[in-house]
C-alpha cells in the first residue's frame, strides 16, 4: 500500500531513510543496468545548472552535494571545474566508503558554512515529514545563492516515473506540500533551481515561478 500524503508528520510510517537501507544491493538495483539516472545524464544536468548560474552572474566556487550517491555531480565538477570546492555527503555508510563522501544526515546535520550551489538530488522523498522539514531548514541554512532540487511528488509517482527503475517505497507528498515548506527559505526560479531568500543576486520578475 503506498504511503499516504499528509501535511503532518506520519509517525506510523516505517523509516524509509535508514542508512542501512542504502547498501550495496540498493545501489546495484537502482544504479545498475536500469539506473534511474546515468552519469552521462547527470553530467548534462550539472553542466546546464552551472551555466545557468553563470548567466545570472554567479561564479560558483563552492558546492554541497547532499545525498551524493555514486558521486556523479562531484565527479563532473572535479573533471570540468577542478577549482570549485565540492563537499559531497551521504547518509549511507556504504556510499561514503565506496564513493568517498562525508557521512552526514541533512535531517540532523547543519552544514558548517554556506555554499554557492547546493545539490539535493532525489533525497527528500525518504525521510518522514518532520525530518524532511528539518532537512529543508538545513538546506536553507547551507545555500548562499541557489539549490538544485529533484524530488518526485505524488503525481510523479502516479504518472511520470518509471517504476521499474525508481524506488517506489518512499514518502509520497504533493507539490503543494513541498512548495509550502521550501518557500520559507527559497524562491522557486524554475528548472529545478531554488534561490535562497538571502541571496543578493537580482532576478527578473518572470524568471521566478512566483514572487513571494
Amino acid at each position: 500500500m503506498p504511503a499516504r500524503t499528509s501535511s503532518s508528520p506520519d509517525r506510523s510510517s516505517p523509516d524509509r531513510s535508514s542508512p542501512d537501507r542504502f547498501d550495496d544491493a540498493y545501489y546495484r538495483r537502482f544504479y545498475g543496468e536500469r539506473s534511474v539516472h546515468s552519469a552521462e545524464q547527470v553530467h548534462l544536468l550539472a553542466s546546464a545548472v552551472h551555466q545557468l548560474c553563470a548567466w545570472w552572474g554567479l561564479a560558483i566556487s563552492s558546492v554541497l552535494d547532499v545525498g551524493a550517491g555514486p558521486g556523479f555531480w562531484r565527479d563532473w565538477y572535479r573533471g570540468t571545474h577542478p577549482k570549485v570546492r565540492v563537499l559531497s555527503t551521504d547518509v549511507s555508510p556504504h556510499a561514503c566508503t565506496t564513493y568517498g563522501h562525508e557521512l552526514a544526515d541533512i535531517c540532523t546535520w547543519t552544514p558548517p558554512r554556506r555554499f554557492d550551489l547546493v545539490v539535493c538530488h532525489s533525497v527528500l522523498q525518504y525521510p518522514d515529514n518532520a525530518a524532511t522539514i528539518a532537512a529543508i531548514a538545513n538546506l536553507g541554512a547551507a545555500t548562499k545563492h541557489f539549490m538544485y532540487l529533484e524530488v518526485p511528488t505524488t503525481r510523479d509517482y502516479d504518472e511520470t516515473v518509471d517504476p521499474r527503475s525508481t524506488d517506489m517505497d518512499v514518502h509520497r507528498r504533493s507539490a503543494t506540500w513541498y512548495r509550502r515548506e521550501l518557500s520559507k527559505h527559497f524562491r522557486q526560479v524554475g528548472g529545478g533551481l531554488w534561490q535562497s531568500r538571502t541571496s543578493d543576486i537580482p532576478m527578473y520578475d518572470l524568471e521566478m515561478a512566483q514572487r513571494t
